[in-house]
Formats: structure tokens, C-alpha cells, sequence
């Protein structure tokens, strides 16, 4: 009853990615200091992780992105009310493989048929070699996603720059 007069609500969000992008990362900086890790390391399967931001109380389910692991991603998505994926802006030889996969998440049947918001984060900005996030936009052919909310915002998750920005955004569209 007290999250009715706080003005809190719940979301589950699905946190994806190919392995490597940095979604553990992402997560791992949105966390209060005392439950923060010094160092990350691969998710095998998947893992859930619990902390409010902003006017939310989240439940990231943060979901390996090695290959072997993908096929998990679809028996999450009908309890899903949000989904950031999360993209290594410096790894362009695999952006046709996130491409594949963004296009085989919005196809589901689960996500297809509901119009929940997506935050991208173009992550690892910092690299040498990354893409803007209008290069990945557009390699990735967001603009042709017109059935629900979403943006991208470039990010790095070792110094937190645009996390709280695209997490602001999402606990607006979920409110």
C-alpha cells in the first residue's frame, strides 16, 4: 500500500545484447554503491538483478549474449514490460548479427503484439573505433520500428555517461 501513496510502480525489464556489449556493465552502474561488484563477468544463462531508479522499482533480468544463450531470451519476453538492448558501438563486424537478432525479438509473437518501450544503449562510446549512435540507428534500421517507444543513446557503463538519461526516459514511458 505504501508504494500506492509513493508513487512507485514495478517493471520488469529485459536486459539483451550480443556477449560482450556491456549489459552486465550497464547494470552493475545502475545499482545502489552497496550492492556494486568491482568487476563483472560473463553472464552464463542469465541473472536477476533488483533496484529502483527514478519513480521505479526494477527487475532487470540481465541476459547472456553468447549464442548458445540466446535462444533463452524468448521465455522472457511475455512477462517483459521493457527492453534495453544494449549494443558495443565499437564492434562493427558483428552489428549484421545484432541486426538479426533485434529482427528476430520484434517478430516474436510475445513482443510483436504489445507495444512495450525500448531503450538502446550504443555502448562503449569511449572506444577508438566506435560508431555514433545515429551510424548504429541507422545500420540497424531503427527508424523502421514504429509499433512502440523507443530511443538510443550512446553510452559508457564504466563511467555511467547516458545511463541515467536513458534511464530516465524509460521510467517515463513506463509510467
Amino acid at each position: 500500500m505504501g508504494a500506492i501513496f509513493s508513487g512507485r510502480h514495478k517493471s520488469q525489464v529485459l536486459v539483451v545484447g550480443l556477449d560482450n556489449s556491456g549489459k552486465s556493465s550497464v547494470i552493475n552502474f545502475l545499482k545502489p554503491a552497496k550492492d556494486k561488484v568491482a568487476e563483472t563477468q560473463a553472464t552464463v544463462g542469465f541473472q536477476v538483478e533488483n533496484f529502483r531508479h527514478g519513480q521505479t522499482q526494477f527487475t532487470m533480468f540481465d541476459m547472456s549474449g553468447q549464442g548458445r544463450y540466446r535462444n533463452l531470451w524468448e521465455h522472457y519476453y511475455q512477462d517483459a514490460q521493457a527492453i534495453i538492448f544494449v549494443i558495443d558501438s565499437a564492434d562493427s563486424v558483428r552489428m549484421c548479427v545484432v541486426e538479426d537478432e533485434l529482427k528476430a525479438l520484434l517478430a516474436h509473437k510475445d513482443i510483436a503484439n504489445k507495444s512495450i518501450p525500448m531503450l538502446f544503449f550504443a555502448n562503449k562510446i569511449d572506444l577508438p573505433d566506435a560508431l555514433d549512435a545515429s551510424e548504429i540507428s541507422k545500420a540497424l534500421q531503427l527508424e523502421r520500428i514504429s509499433d512502440r517507444p523507443w530511443t538510443i543513446v550512446k553510452s559508457n557503463a564504466l563511467t555511467g555517461e547516458g545511463l541515467h538519461e536513458g534511464m530516465k526516459w524509460l521510467d517515463e514511458k513506463l509510467r
